[in-house]
């Protein structure tokens, strides 16, 4: 699968950022139903990318979902139309995401707002925090509510962006203003139903990353599934956090119940942009045509003060990446066979959606994960 480069794209062919090219989700689509034509039977999900002209939006898309060079995207044209872009690499991930310019009416009679919103999962609301929004906030109050009107389980993110250049505490009274100023305006309107989540984002960082994770796991059914597994597997291998990280995009579609720290995401993610780099570089013969990523992929990474980045293969696209304890990786052996009994339960969940029988959750000795008798200091033997 590779990312078929638009003719009009300004920047340069090859690697970009830490990826090659060709290491991506499906053939880019400017103007159609991405790359299996329109879409029939169960309707995936969409993800609308909205927000005043010059906002970021398709600086957003690409950076996340096409490894752009954050400093290549100043080379962006504003965008002029829909563009839909279909992102589907697993069992997970399936959504579309469509990004709208700026400068489009809804009042438009040519605007079908039941065809845009009907099938819309999450609407995504781009705010440029270094310039004045007001008008912002009232094309995000116009577009919240007309989308309410027509579909009324979309879920509603709104991205405070660009704030990699401005001070800590004019971040947090940005988003303090936003965020009280949005909600009075729909309780003033009678929409205090409505549920906005608020995110600071610069695509110069990883919280453009972390951001779209949250938005992508709302679109997860299975999420409290892969949580539960998540939480069985550390507590009976002595690890401290694990993602499950879709690797194209270095979003995590799922971590265990404990807080997530920013800094062990960016370590994470640093982790397998390392990982795809020497496989790309190593790991590939010159005869063959395989993935650098594979069934064989892990890695094993050691920082100098004590803690142990663990990374595993679980199918083409996602990857579960490990913080742990050097001292609790001594019993490497049960590690492995816990996740080979995660990876098996991740495979049953994927029968379980493509055979359309839903289940909230799969019971624990399904799944054989085992657990050895505990030292007082809860290792397992």
């Amino acid at each position: 699968m590779s990312y078929e480069q638009d003719e009009d794209d300004q920047y340069t062919p090859g690697y970009v950022g830490s990826f090659p090219k060709d290491f991506g989700y499906g053939p880019y689509d400017q103007d159609g139903e991405g790359p299996g034509g329109p879409l029939t039977g169960e309707q995936i999900p969409r993800i609308l990318l909205m927000g005043l002209r010059r906002s970021g939006k398709s600086s957003i898309q690409k950076v996340v979902f096409h490894k752009m060079s954050p400093n290549e995207t100043i080379f962006l044209e504003s965008t002029n139309k829909i563009i839909k872009d279909d992102i589907s690499n697993s069992s997970f991930v399936q959504f579309q995401i469509w990004d709208f310019p700026g400068q489009i009416d809804f009042f438009d009679p040519t605007f079908d707002s039941d065809m845009i919103f009907g099938g819309c999962g999450a609407l995504v609301f781009v705010i440029d925090a270094q310039d004045d929004y007001m008008e912002a906030l009232n094309k995000l109050h116009l577009t919240v509510t007309k989308a309410y009107k027509v579909n009324q389980n979309i879920k509603f993110q709104v991205f405070i962006h660009k704030v990699d250049g401005l001070s800590d505490d004019y971040k947090m009274e940005a988003q303090r203003d936003i965020h009280q100023r949005a909600n009075d305006d729909l309780a003033d309107s009678g929409y205090d139903q409505i549920h906005l989540s608020f995110h600071l984002t610069s695509i110069y960082d990883h919280s453009i990353f972390e951001a779209f994770s949250k938005v992508v796991q709302k679109l997860i059914p299975q999420l409290p599934t892969l949580e539960n597994l998540l939480n069985i597997f550390i507590s009976n291998s002595a690890i401290e956090k694990a993602f499950l990280f879709d690797v194209v995009s270095k979003i995590y579609i799922a971590t265990d119940s404990s807080p997530v720290d920013m800094q062990s995401y960016e370590l994470c993610c640093d982790m397998i942009d390392v990982v795809i780099d020497v496989s790309c570089i190593y790991g590939l013969r010159e005869d063959t045509e395989t993935s650098a990523f594979d069934n064989q992929s892990s890695s094993i990474i050691k920082l100098n003060n004590g803690t142990i980045l663990y990374l595993r293969e679980v199918n083409k696209f996602l990857a579960l990446v490990c913080i742990l304890r050097e001292e609790n990786f001594e019993r490497q052996g049960l590690i492995d066979y816990n996740f080979l009994c995660f990876r098996q339960a991740i495979q049953e969940v994927f029968e379980v959606r493509s055979k359309i029988q839903l289940q909230t959750s799969l019971p624990n000795s399904q799944h054989g994960i085992t657990e050895g008798p505990k030292h007082p200091n809860g290792v397992q033997t």
